[in-house]
């Protein structure tokens, strides 16, 4: 609990730190507050250049942050979600104490001079970096360091976007992947602490300001469905386009990554001087479309924009995340869509508002495969409760239609295509390089589907096991049986209950020898009983079973004796 609350206030206190710096650069990089909203004005600094200025400020941000980000710490380069993601499942929780400081420096420079991203993932990677810096000083197991981890995450979006609902559920949903009491304890000590330090320094008030919006027809649902499925394609395509854009400046670039920033920050000048509405986050911008300020064609020129924008500045080697982006191609859909339903349907559509505000958690949701966090979220950034039925209905039919298209999420597909994969091991490790046949156990003796009770009673009270494998007529395998569900059968009611093995066969998951023993395990350690069957890779053939014990025996170096026979 200590611990988790000095993580908080670190968080909030470091996400001060951030928004003064991000502040600091754009006043002065553009001589505005927020320069997207700025309609294209000159920099009062250089009013001579015009609104020209935006082709060189992306450069001279790019010389100060690349060569800090070159040399101090790579891994602040990009949407620093990912890294975070990594270091809790394969590297312990353990987080370079540099990277605090170096990403929120970059990030807060690539923003203030133009870079079209967001800061969501900084401070995710700031605040997760002061709980990994924490939990090193007090050494504390790894279990724990990867709950400090996730509780600078937690505090880092609570005080940044005033949402220490949201700060939790992306925590636990994005960078622990799991759900528990003991999770959600110490993640809410450290969202509420930091959330009163940045509501100390920021104020109480919802991050953007809209008129309240509602469903006033029953019909407008149906609109909502189709929202929800076009913004899943939408975040999919986003994540594409980002990945293929990023492949595309690799290949380009081959001078010194330190200067790439600077060279790539010409052609996103370039980008700002044709539409200026895509420089920085853009919070403005997403705003006026909200409240249905932009026509229809605008608000599309509006979306390509900043997917063009946002996958350039990552690309070039910016620092930034995409959280911002997500909602701002998702509000521009939704306003669009809003408008045209308008026109086509006027006595049903409504707000064109309530349609930006769905898309903007559709389209995240469809990106990131977080639904929880995408309406928790959405709703704490606006305060607009009267919309969270659509909302709801519109997320998840987003991430359902996400995957149906990818396997991938925005930010896992950046571990993927470096060979990571957040569900197995870390490859140096002994389960990487191993595969299920290499380390089961000799096959018990199987039951046919048509053995009594009775009989069956006797065989699992004389085994080893507390299950038994089951084949039907025809030799195949058709689950397990154990030892457990013919005790319940045989004292509950003998006479009225099933009286073969083969009725009460439960079909649990079964390996197969070629399987990674890695990805097993996972299969393994979510069985209720004491061991899975392994197949042949047909999956014709019963050959062996694996056991929590022999697969601890894989992982200590301890070589069992499978047995080869069929059955």
């Amino acid at each position: 609990m200590v611990l988790a609350i000095a993580v908080g206030a670190g968080a909030g206190l470091g996400s001060i730190a951030f928004r003064w710096l991000i502040t600091t650069f754009t006043h002065l990089f553009s001589g505005h507050a927020d320069y997207a909203g700025a309609g294209g004005s000159a920099n009062p600094h250089v009013p001579w250049l015009g609104s020209a200025f935006v082709v060189i400020a992306p450069v001279v941000g790019g010389l100060l942050y690349g060569p800090l980000v070159d040399r101090f710490a790579k891994e602040a380069r990009g949407h620093g979600v990912p890294e975070v993601m990594l270091a809790v499942a394969q590297r312990g929780g353990r987080i370079n104490p540099q990277v605090s400081v170096v990403k929120a420096l970059a990030s807060a420079l690539c923003i203030g001079s133009g870079g079209s991203v967001g800061r969501e993932g900084p401070i995710v990677q700031i605040g997760s970096a002061l709980g990994s810096t924490l939990g090193r000083m007090v050494k504390v197991p790894e279990e724990r360091m990867r709950l400090l981890v996730a509780c600078g995450a937690a505090g880092g979006i609570s005080a940044t976007f005033n949402a220490p609902l949201a700060g939790v559920f992306f925590s636990m949903e994005l960078i622990l992947g799991a759900f528990s009491a003991e999770a959600f304890g110490a993640t809410v000590l450290a969202s509420v602490t930091a959330s009163v330090i940045g509501r100390a320094a920021f104020g109480d008030t919802a991050f953007l300001t809209l008129p309240p919006f509602h469903v006033q027809h029953l019909a407008q649902y149906g609109l909502f469905v189709v929202l929800g499925v076009v913004a899943g394609g939408v975040g999919v395509g986003f994540t594409r386009v980002l990945y293929w854009i990023e492949d595309a400046c690799d290949w380009a670039w081959r001078g010194p990554e330190w200067l790439r920033p600077a060279a790539g920050g010409l052609l996103l000048g370039l980008v700002l001087l044709a539409l200026p509405e895509m420089y920085g986050v853009g919070y403005p911008v997403l705003q006026h479309a909200a409240q249905g300020g932009y026509v229809v064609a605008f608000l599309l020129l509006l979306l390509v924009g900043k997917v063009v924008a946002t996958s350039l500045t990552i690309g070039i080697g910016g620092s930034g995340g995409v959280f911002a982006p997500s909602l701002f191609i998702g509000a521009m859909l939704g306003a669009a869509y809003g408008t045209i339903a308008g026109h086509l349907t006027p006595d049903t559509a409504g707000s064109v508002g309530a349609y930006a505000l769905v898309g903007m958690g559709a389209v995240f949701a469809g990106a990131s495969r977080a639904p929880i966090t995408a309406v928790v979220i959405l709703f704490e950034l606006t305060g607009q409760y009267s919309i969270i039925l659509p909302l709801m209905l519109a997320v998840v039919l987003a991430t359902a239609t996400s995957r149906l298209l990818s396997r991938d999420t925005i930010y896992t597909l950046k571990l993927r295509r470096r060979g990571i994969d957040l569900h197995a091991p870390a490859p140096h490790t002994t389960p990487g390089s191993q595969t299920v046949g290499t380390v089961m156990e000799a096959l018990p003796a199987p039951l046919t589907a048509d053995t009594d009770l009775a009989t069956a009673a006797d065989l699992l009270a004389r085994s080893d096991h507390r299950v038994l494998p089951v084949l039907d007529g025809h030799g195949r395998y058709a689950g397990t049986l154990s030892a457990r569900a013919v005790a319940e059968v045989l004292t509950d009611a003998p006479d009225t209950q099933p009286s073969r093995a083969g009725d009460l066969a439960q079909a649990d998951p079964a390996l197969t020898t070629d399987m990674p023993l890695a990805t097993a395990l996972h299969v393994l350690i979510a069985a209720t009983g004491t061991g899975l069957a392994v197949l042949d890779p047909a999956k014709e053939h019963l050959l062996g079973w694996l056991t929590h014990q022999s697969a601890l025996r894989a992982l200590h170096g301890v070589t069992s004796t499978p047995t080869a026979s069929v059955v």
